[in-house]
């Protein structure tokens, strides 16, 4: 009776087990145990950020240290590799030892903690035991030990908020999990069991108690071999760096970091949504020296001179810059604004603010790539001759009348494209952009690498003016065409990604294409060393090197931009008017003291010190130009009593003549402009022509 009693119980027993088997299937990894940050490095490969919900980074096994991995078995489950997925002598073992004061440990193989870590919750109830020990069975024979290691180290929790060994190696020893060596392995798979208790930086009074779960666990190395008896003697403890308060994305990091993913996301190399489930290691182009040099340059040149508390104009500085390798086309620093936890919006890459005579090399460009002529046929070069004149109205243009005021409303009679270029005269430009054609003049400025869809980026004569409102790290981007002798390569923020630890992501392709000559490019380039050297960015001197560059200025004084290069380095740097709470856009009249903001003054005085700052101890390299034909020659118009070349007032046709207008262009609207008020630097008023501007 009782044999049959028996049997019969051992066939129940076994009944459910291969129903429980059959039932039980291996089930999708929880949403948590999936979630991973994202980290950003340097160029350097040191760390400028981490984002994400969980502070998890997961690496392969063979970038785990092989120390680390026989620490955690040793810690955990020593008869790993030997044993099925349940045993039952570990589940004795772990309550002997526990009773017996030798540290806690679980009774559950790392298998069955890796099931219990990536596919269930963590609720201690009879369910979730039985499913554990069915999955466990069905994974031990579904995947390899390295495989159930491997996700083991990548989902448990060391304390700190560190989730996975690496991001345990970095939250305690600042290294990577590859590099960690018996004694600092030993530690952290210490605090597997107790990560709280076992952290003696947070709890000193448990200093004891962790080193005897160390020295348990080195213990548990040498007896399975994988420690010498030699190298276990005299070991000391490894202890662990203070737990640093994480700065998130304060100060620059957000800006870097937002930038980066819209990058990745705008040019379909990662979607959002991957992004946002984390896992991916990138490392950007940005040089950490360099940032910082910005961000002292921005310190010292703007913020440490507001007054806030005097000056209300001073509460709405903001500023934004970019600085591009001409060679790479990878972006090297960016300045995104005050703190990103206190405004969010990144003035480096925000577009909307009116790009103001930093957009007049642009047109020279343009006039030098396609050969073009006056109204009376005089090729444009540096030296040709035009009228420098007040509200002079544009000839040769069908839209509708236009006549841009000059800075300060003044008149500057006959005057060379070189020396209006260093003045800034709205009025040579915006006839120069008719002589031209405004919509060759925009499909040049796209060709450098202004996008395409800009706003107010149209084709009217006041596109000269700089009316279109493109971004810091645009304009950057087309200035490093310039510097680069008219070959243009898209920018790019990211040097590489890993996925997980080892897959890589591909990136774009880098391309670069002759956008204009080398003729174009350079004899613009002789142009603005002019500006420099004498004309408005007189300041930019300071850095020491050979630089060309403009100033420019948005209408209302809402922002002052400097857009400049040498042969190494095209930097662009705007001052900002921005309400601190809404991010709109304000005037800055009164800023930092001075009736107005001038291209020629912060912004400027940011690039000289940033650049000084990013190329020390670089050779100073002067730059190797190629001029169009013709650039030395002066040409002058035909006599019909002006003024001298230079010289105030006169009423000289300035290079143009009566006659057939040409548009240059087609265009729609027209009619008699509206006064949008005096702008400095070429800013321009909002709408299709614009009549203010300065220099």
């Amino acid at each position: 009776m009782l044999l049959g009693t028996f049997f019969v119980g051992v066939l129940l027993v076994i009944g459910l087990f291969f129903l429980g088997y059959s039932l039980v299937k291996i089930p999708p990894a929880n949403a948590f145990a999936t979630k991973q940050s994202n980290v950003y490095l340097y160029a350097d490969g040191s760390q400028l950020a981490r984002d994400g919900e969980v502070n998890r980074e997961n690496v392969s096994l063979a970038q785990v240290s092989k120390d680390a991995q026989h620490a955690v078995l040793a810690a955990e489950d020593r008869d790993f590799y030997t044993e099925s997925a349940i045993d039952p002598k570990a589940m004795l073992r772990a309550g002997w030892n526990t009773a017996t004061g030798k540290g806690k440990q679980s009774g559950s193989t790392i298998t069955q903690q890796y099931v219990k870590n990536y596919y269930l919750a963590q609720e201690q109830t009879v369910t979730r035991k039985a499913k554990e020990f069915f999955i466990s069975i069905k994974l031990d024979r579904n995947k390899s030990k390295g495989e159930i290691l491997e996700g083991y180290l990548n989902t448990s929790y060391f304390g700190r908020n560190a989730y996975g060994i690496q991001a345990a190696a970095q939250a305690y020893y600042g290294r990577d999990a590859a590099e960690l060596d018996p004694a600092r392995a030993a530690y952290l798979a210490a605090l597997v069991n107790a990560p709280s208790e076992y952290d003696v930086v947070a709890h000193p009074e448990n200093k004891r108690a962790a080193l005897a779960r160390w020295n348990y666990v080195l213990d548990g190395m040498v007896k399975k071999g994988w420690l010498s008896e030699s190298e276990r003697t005299g070991m000391k403890f490894p202890m662990p760096k203070e737990q640093t308060v994480s700065t998130g994305m304060s100060g620059q990091r957000g800006y870097l970091v937002e930038a980066v993913k819209q990058y990745l996301t705008s040019n379909n190399i990662i979607d959002a949504d991957h992004l946002a489930a984390g896992g991916y290691r990138i490392t950007t182009t940005i040089q950490k020296n360099r940032q910082d040099a910005f961000v002292k340059a921005v310190d010292d040149q703007l913020m440490s001179k507001l007054d806030k508390k005097n000056r209300k104009a001073d509460t709405y500085v903001r500023a934004g810059g970019a600085s591009v390798d001409p060679r790479t086309g990878k972006v090297v620093a960016m300045y995104g604004g005050i703190d990103y936890v206190k405004q969010y919006t990144n003035g480096a890459t925000r577009g909307d603010y009116q790009v103001g005579s930093t957009f007049k090399p642009f047109v020279f460009t343009s006039a030098a790539q396609n050969g073009s002529t006056t109204q009376d046929g005089r090729t444009i070069t540096p030296n040709t001759v035009y009228d420098g004149t007040n509200q002079r109205p544009v000839q040769g243009w069908s839209g509708g009348a236009y006549a841009p005021e000059n800075e300060d409303q003044k008149s500057y009679g006959d005057i060379t494209v070189r020396k209006a270029t260093d003045l800034s005269v709205n009025s040579v430009y915006a006839q120069m952009a008719v002589d031209v054609g405004p919509a060759k003049v925009k499909q040049t400025a796209v060709d450098l690498g202004i996008p395409s869809d800009t706003r107010d980026l149209e084709p009217y004569p006041s596109i000269a003016l700089g009316t279109a409102t493109a971004s810091v790290l645009d304009m950057a981007e087309a200035y490093a065409t310039l510097a680069n002798h008219g070959k243009h390569g898209t920018y790019t923020l990211v040097e590489k990604i890993t996925k997980n630890g080892s897959d890589e992501v591909r990136l774009r392709d880098a391309t670069a294409k002759q956008a204009v000559s080398r003729e174009a490019a350079d004899t613009t380039t002789s142009v603005l060393r002019s500006v420099v050297q004498s004309g408005t960015a007189t300041a930019a001197q300071a850095a020491g090197r050979p630089a060309a560059g403009k100033t420019g200025t948005a209408e209302s004084d809402k922002a002052a931009w400097f857009a400049g290069y040498t042969p190494d380095l095209a930097t662009v740097v705007s001052v900002m008017g921005q309400d601190p709470v809404t991010a709109a856009q304000k005037p800055l009249y009164g800023a930092l003291g001075q009736p107005r903001m001038n291209g020629g003054g912060p912004p400027t005085e940011i690039w000289a010190q940033y650049t000084r700052d990013a190329l020390k101890g670089k050779p100073v390299a002067d730059f190797d130009l190629q001029l169009q034909e013709g650039a030395d020659q002066i040409q002058e118009p035909p006599a019909t009593g002006t003024a001298e070349p230079g010289t105030d007032g006169g009423q000289a046709d300035g290079g143009t003549t009566t006659g057939t207008p040409t548009t240059g262009g087609t265009t729609t609207g027209g009619g008699t402009p509206t006064d949008g008020g005096t702008a400095t630097d070429g800013g321009a008023a909002t709408g299709g022509d614009p009549t203010d501007g300065g220099t």
